[in-house]
């Protein structure tokens, strides 16, 4: 599958996932956790929530890859201001953190003006390595001189590194190919790095989660 037509797929499955996206986050129905996993997992999140709070004021920011607001919803209150970009009409319609929104695909979006804080959550993962670079330069256009990063994505845990997709079935059985690559916190800060950008990456303490921040 081509690139472009993957991540085509990929627009389609987070459309049709809108619904459902927040009963992942939630560890509600078919991904509810055990006891102690949910405690480790929640753990991680109270973790990173209060890493991005360390960083307010925020100022101008771009939510980029915004989806139903799990993660906009933290930002309000930290900002100036939240654009929250998503490519899914069907994503930003649950999005109701009271950001202005953006339709549009990330890699085919231009920046009108530029934003002191540029954040994605669990997006990184979805670039692929043929728009990794086009990406962070859209990234550097969109924040000012000295302007912050903040992002958060899944660990890679046990899994192996160097592939690039996976397939995804929604609660009605529907399967999708989408874009996914797993990051250290040292490999990605690395790659980052030559795009201009400096991110002290760590992992969370029941590794769940990827995060950190730079400028």
């Amino acid at each position: 599958m081509s690139v472009d037509a993957l991540l085509a797929e990929q627009r389609r499955y987070y459309a049709a996932r809108a619904p459902e996206y927040e009963d992942w986050w939630w560890r509600r129905g078919r991904y509810a956790l055990d006891a102690e996993d949910e405690e480790r997992w929640f753990a991680d999140v109270d973790e990173v929530e209060r890493a991005l709070r360390a960083l307010a004021p925020l100022g101008d920011v771009l939510e980029l890859a915004a989806g139903t607001g799990i993660w906009t919803r933290q930002l309000v209150p930290l900002a100036g201001s939240v654009l929250a970009l998503d490519a899914n009409a069907e994503t930003l319609a649950l999005n109701d953190a009271g950001a202005e929104h953006v339709v549009a695909d990330v890699f085919a979006w231009e920046p009108e003006a530029q934003f002191d804080t540029c954040v994605f959550a669990f997006w990184i993962s979805h670039v692929p390595a043929a728009r990794f670079a086009e990406f962070w330069t859209l990234v550097r256009r969109a924040v000012r001189p000295g302007g912050r990063v903040f992002l958060v994505d899944g660990a890679i845990g046990g899994r192996e590194p160097g592939g690039e997709e996976e397939q995804r079935a929604l609660n009605d059985g529907r399967e999708f190919r989408i874009v996914k690559r797993f990051w250290t916190p040292a490999e990605l800060a690395e790659q980052v790095r030559s795009h201009g950008f400096e991110l002290a990456l760590g992992e969370s303490a029941n590794g769940q989660f990827v995060y950190g921040s730079g400028r």
